[in-house]
């Protein structure tokens, strides 16, 4: 089953139940105005008790600020302590960046390990 929302704040919330779990597709700025939609949404997927893993994409996010940050954290806090999975996918660009000074690489389950994605940096 899929069901989109779009919010008046230019972020796009595609959500696809498989077999498998759920992945939260994600398209434009994930920030203050936006990131209160997606924690309902998140927080109502992870709050099941019949959810194995919830993975969010993140391959059409143009911009991510604390809020958004805020709200993921968040969503990993009600997924481990309901025994739940929440994966990030789709790491690019400067959401990748912005995950990778944070520390946040170390915390989230990245395409499905627990280790940062291959990145080739040019001196």
């Amino acid at each position: 089953m899929t069901s989109s929302i779009v919010s008046a704040t230019d972020l796009q919330i595609t959500v696809d139940e498989t077999s498998g779990g759920t992945i939260v597709r994600l398209r434009g700025h994930l920030g203050i105005d936006s990131s209160p939609a997606l924690r309902d949404r998140l927080l109502a997927m992870l709050q099941r008790q019949s959810m194995e893993t919830v993975v969010v994409d993140l391959t059409e996010v143009s911009y991510l600020d604390a809020s958004g940050i805020a709200t993921l954290v968040e969503g990993l806090k009600i997924a481990r302590s309901g025994h739940n999975s929440l994966r990030i996918q789709g790491l690019q660009g400067r959401v990748l960046h912005l995950f990778e000074v944070t520390g946040l690489l170390d915390i989230f389950e990245i395409n499905g390990s627990r280790s940062a994605p291959s990145v080739v940096k040019v001196p």
